[in-house]
């Protein structure tokens, strides 16, 4: 019974430590608009050190203090575009999950387009190449020292590989 006793104690005492970590972030709105706003926001922003995940579900210290900042600048009275543009401003456009389309990151929206338009074309040019080899081997043929009947059957060869018709 005292093993029963003693694990029902120590359950008693580490239950309210548990708890009380599991408290994240409680904030007082002055209205449900202001914390609909908020939680827009805290969506919107992308936690530096987490990186896949926004302010509003990572757990790491720098989500914490940007969601506090958030809600500071709420109060101050600024608008949506003025907490992100402040948050842009301290972290970076990284903070954002739509960074704009700037000259330094303009290579990075065009440049898987001109990576497949690059290997289209290489494509297209091996294709091409492809029928002048087997033109190249029926003039080597007439070079060859051959008999006439190994040319004319290898003339017959290459004629249906061209033609696509099985041997």
């Amino acid at each position: 019974m005292t093993g029963l006793r003693g694990a029902l104690l120590a359950l008693g005492l580490l239950l309210p430590g548990v708890l009380w970590a599991a408290v994240i972030d409680t904030y007082n709105f002055t209205s449900e608009a202001q914390e609909q706003q908020y939680r827009e926001l805290t969506e919107q922003l992308r936690c530096p050190k987490c990186q896949n995940n926004s302010i509003a579900d990572s757990n790491a210290i720098i989500a914490s203090d940007m969601r506090q900042k958030v809600y500071e600048l709420m109060q101050q009275g600024y608008s949506q575009q003025q907490v992100v543009d402040y948050m842009v401003a301290r972290y970076g456009n990284f903070v954002t999950y739509e960074p704009p389309v700037t000259p330094a990151t303009l290579i990075l929206w065009i440049g898987p387009l001109l990576a497949i338009l690059g290997g289209g074309w290489v494509l297209v040019r091996l294709a091409r190449r492809r029928p002048a080899r087997v033109a190249l081997r029926d003039s080597e043929v007439a070079q060859a020292d051959l008999s006439e009947a190994e040319r004319q059957r290898l003339r017959r060869l290459l004629n249906q590989e061209r033609d696509g018709e099985p041997r």
